[in-house]
């Protein structure tokens, strides 16, 4: 039981490196915990037969859109990968019973700004129409290893196409806080908000500085490209990837905890599994796991520089997550009208004080008076997944304290997720029910993840956090997840880490597993 590479965890980072590898030559084993490959990214019937719901992420346009995808499209999509577009892709509603979606539709996302800003509606034309200068050079910073020569050509090109001024203005996107530079850009708070909206998604608040650069990508990206989730789930990039694994002769070990990573001479030589076997690595033993349950828990403590391994225990989680999965007889009925039922996302966050306010009270370890919720409607786009006439809804609840001290409205005792989960589900369908009356009546059942359960489920979701780690400035780019081991290596020879916890971060990108992939075969 020899590899060229051990892959500890088959999400769908680990896969991506396991699939580059063993195109080009590497014998390689993906090891997995649970019974299941995907880490994150899974479809299960949580609720009744025949309702198949995201467990964690739904959206796949960064997958689409990715390296790795572009390389290996054809042969992903003979082994099953199926994508269905959403023409509407996100809205948000607002207090005053109006709402502003995005889709492709550049005249109608217009029209609607317009309504309420005609100063906006030509500010979102300028902005989409310097999205397409800036988009190749943003993107390209981040499908480059950070820091590495590719990413200083990326820079380099930017500048001799933008010139200074706008290498400057690219800069200043990356560091500002999102009210900053939607504040800039935009006259009318629901513009700020619809855009705003998306940096709670990655742990942003309002006035985090860094923030900015994914509410502008996403909200440009959708309005240029769409959006895309899986056909029949967001499961089936895992199965397609899982697929041309074994099609080019790599192997997958699922109901196998590592019990710990071997190492000897300095280096890492493989993996010991719970039930005892033993896989030996060649060439590479790469932790698809965050850092933090990787040294002290799978390596001893000791096992690297104790200054490396303070870093590390330092590397901060963001705030937590609730997942709410529902069966619904129908679509909700969103007061801001009819039109709503056709968005894959529609954002309850109404206005930037109210995110500000969630962000503070989940830092203070308080319940968040009134929640952001990000629902998703991915049965309006691929009736598939439910039985005929009747609906999926994915509920992401941001942001909450890992660990509870206490409840903003003084209703809610419990402090333990365990004893507090529903009650607080119990607030979230509130909410929801004053943007959609009725949706509690077409409820057929239900499934709620606390942080705790998500943690659970995926251990590398420390407290809840979906993100595996703080996106701010501090333990980004360069700083991720420890300064000088942004490369995936770690001061282990032949240890190297992948995952949302490294370099480019979070999302569906598989950047991280197909950059260092390419990296260790150069």
């Amino acid at each position: 039981m020899t590899y060229d590479a051990v892959i500890i965890g088959a999400g769908h980072n680990g896969l991506a490196a396991a699939v580059d590898l063993a195109a080009k030559g590497w014998k390689v084993v993906v090891v997995e915990a649970r019974a299941e490959a995907g880490g994150a990214v899974k479809t299960q019937e949580l609720t009744l037969p025949g309702f198949r719901h995201d467990w964690g992420a739904m959206n796949l346009s960064m997958f689409a859109g990715s390296a790795f995808h572009a390389r290996y499209k054809d042969e992903l999509a003979a082994h099953g990968l199926g994508f269905v577009p959403a023409p509407h892709c996100f809205a948000s509603v607002f207090r005053d019973g109006g709402y502003l979606g995005v889709g492709t539709d550049v005249e109608q996302t217009v029209a609607g700004i317009q309504a309420i800003s005609e100063h906006d509606a030509q500010a979102w034309r300028k902005m989409l129409e310097h999205f397409g200068e800036h988009a190749p050079h943003i993107f390209g910073i981040l499908g480059s290893p950070m820091p590495s020569w590719a990413a200083l050509k990326v820079v380099w090109r930017a500048w001799r196409k933008l010139g200074t001024a706008g290498l400057y203005g690219l800069l200043r996107l990356m560091l500002s806080s999102p009210r900053d530079f939607l504040a800039a850009n935009f006259e009318h708070n629901h513009v700020r908000t619809l855009m705003a909206t998306w940096g709670l998604h990655v742990d942003f608040a309002p006035d985090a500085a860094g923030g900015a650069l994914f509410p502008y990508l996403e909200s440009m990206s959708n309005q240029a490209f769409g959006m895309v989730i899986g056909q029949g789930g967001a499961d089936t990039i895992i199965k397609s990837m899982v697929d041309l694994l074994r099609a080019k002769g790599g192997e997958l070990i699922l109901n196998a905890p590592v019990q710990s990573i071997i190492t000897g001479g300095g280096a890492a030589t493989g993996v010991q599994l719970a039930d005892g076997r033993v896989l030996s690595a060649r060439r590479a033993v790469i932790a698809n796991v965050n850092p933090k349950n990787v040294f002290g828990a799978l390596l001893p403590n000791g096992a690297a520089p104790q200054a490396f391994e303070s870093k590390v225990q330092a590397f901060r989680p963001g705030l937590g997550t609730m997942m709410i999965h529902l069966a619904l007889k129908e679509l909700p009925q969103w007061l801001a009208g009819e039109e709503l039922r056709k968005y894959a996302y529609v954002h309850v966050a109404p206005d930037m004080a109210m995110m500000s306010r969630v962000y503070a009270e989940a830092a203070e370890g308080l319940l968040p008076a009134e929640p952001v919720l990000v629902v998703g409607q991915p049965t309006a786009l691929d009736p598939s997944r439910a039985p005929q006439g009747q609906h999926v809804l994915w509920i992401q609840v941001r942001v909450l304290p890992a660990v509870i001290k206490g409840d903003s409205l003084g209703t809610i005792g419990a402090t333990h997720w365990d004893e507090a989960g529903e009650a607080y589900a119990e607030r979230v369908l509130d909410v929801l029910e004053r943007y959609a009356p009725g949706v509690r009546q077409n409820i057929l059942a239900q499934k709620v993840f606390s942080p705790l359960d998500l943690e659970r489920e995926n251990p590398n979701l420390i407290g809840g956090d979906s993100v595996s780690g703080s996106h701010h400035l501090d333990q980004n780019f360069i700083f991720r997840p420890v300064a000088g081991y942004s490369r995936y290596r770690t001061p282990i020879k032949s240890l190297y880490l992948c995952g949302a916890s490294t370099w480019p971060g979070a999302g569906t990108g598989a950047g991280s597993g197909f950059m260092l992939a390419n990296l260790l075969t150069e």
